[in-house]
């Protein structure tokens, strides 16, 4: 069984993931969407960008003409070396491979981003990536976090289903697949955070935050430094 932490790196390679976004499921596409919509609308075009496992680029290649400049940070070596041909042109956009948990910057961004259920997606512990996402902000910087809705259940499910009918992910183990939790035989395991686990991370950043809902899809905690 391949480590949840390498599983991204290992099995979902760079070709995969990409067809995971090249869905044939509408409300999906329209959930991909309104995530980065939700974000662009905060932007104003100055702002230094940093996402976290930002996979091949499909977020940094949308928000950059929005933005100063933005760095997306990713595990997959394949994804990276797929994801510069894919930037190929975006002047202001860099991808590198680097752990999100061992980030070395220190107040260099105005903004954070790890969306699409990133803290689970990202293997860890979720406050200590919250944490190190506040540290790379600068003072009054801001960092967006999203999640699932519990509203996208079924949406969410049939998406991962037609991923997994595609190979592009494991089996999925129905016995255990509930309660916002999408287990795969393989040993992938997609989690969910509620709206009081998201009060929860806010509570102990010791930050200004909110919860809002976007779209009947996602949760987003949007905390300021």
């Amino acid at each position: 069984m391949i480590p949840l932490a390498n599983y991204y790196a290992e099995k979902l390679n760079a070709s995969k993931l990409f067809e995971v976004y090249q869905t044939n499921i509408p409300r999906v596409k329209q959930y991909l969407e309104a995530e980065v919509a939700r974000v662009k609308e905060d932007l104003t075009g100055q702002e230094k960008v940093l996402e976290l496992g930002a996979g091949y680029g499909r977020i940094l290649k949308t928000l950059a003409p929005f933005a100063r400049n933005i760095t997306g940070v990713e595990i997959s070596s394949d994804s990276v070396l797929f994801g510069k041909e894919y930037l190929q042109g975006v002047t202001n956009c860099s991808l590198v491979i680097m752990d999100a948990f061992k980030l070395k910057y220190e107040a260099e961004f105005d903004v954070v981003l790890c969306l699409q259920n990133g803290l689970s997606a990202i293997k860890g512990e979720p406050m200590d990536l919250v944490n190190i996402a506040l540290r790379s902000l600068v003072p009054g910087g801001r960092a967006y976090f999203s999640t699932y809705s519990a509203a996208f259940w079924e949406q969410r499910l049939a998406w991962f289903m037609e991923q997994a009918g595609k190979n592009l992910l494991g089996e999925i183990d129905m016995e255990l697949t509930r309660d916002g939790q999408i287990v795969c035989k393989d040993g992938f395991v997609a989690r969910t955070f509620s709206h009081r686990d998201l009060e929860n991370i806010g509570r102990k950043s010791r930050c200004r935050y909110h919860i809002e809902e976007v779209d009947r899809s996602s949760l987003f905690l949007i905390m300021e430094k």
